[in-house]
């Protein structure tokens, strides 16, 4: 029986995995497609990237539990957020916005935006 949980664990383990892979592929590979420079920091063979990403999420974007999980999203120092606020920022056409970037012209974004200014 004991065996049992930790497979179960360890299956857990990969599936949480594969899951943070593929938010990181969505973020990098949008991120590509859109030619918005970036610099991925693995925090599973360096330890000092670790430390700092646990140390530079805010505290009001923290788990109640537990550390922050990966992907999160920084501009330089900045705290972006963390995959759902990502998606979200997609879904509204504001990425530029969400990562501290000015949305280049003819964007969805910067359109939408040119749209707000002249109302």
């Amino acid at each position: 029986m004991n065996g049992e949980k930790t497979i179960g664990t360890i299956s857990e383990f990969y599936r949480q995995v594969s899951w943070i892979k593929k938010q990181q592929q969505d973020i990098m590979g949008f991120l590509t497609v859109n030619k918005i420079d970036f610099k991925e920091c693995d925090i599973v063979t360096s330890e000092e990237n670790r430390k700092w990403m646990r140390e530079n999420v805010p505290e009001d974007f923290r788990p109640m539990t537990g550390v922050p999980l990966p992907p999160q999203i920084f501009n330089e120092e900045h705290y972006c957020g963390n995959y759902e606020a990502f998606f979200d920022a997609r879904e509204e056409h504001a990425v530029y916005a969400f990562l501290g970037l000015t949305a280049p012209p003819g964007s969805k974004e910067a359109e939408a935006l040119a749209g707000l200014e002249q109302q």
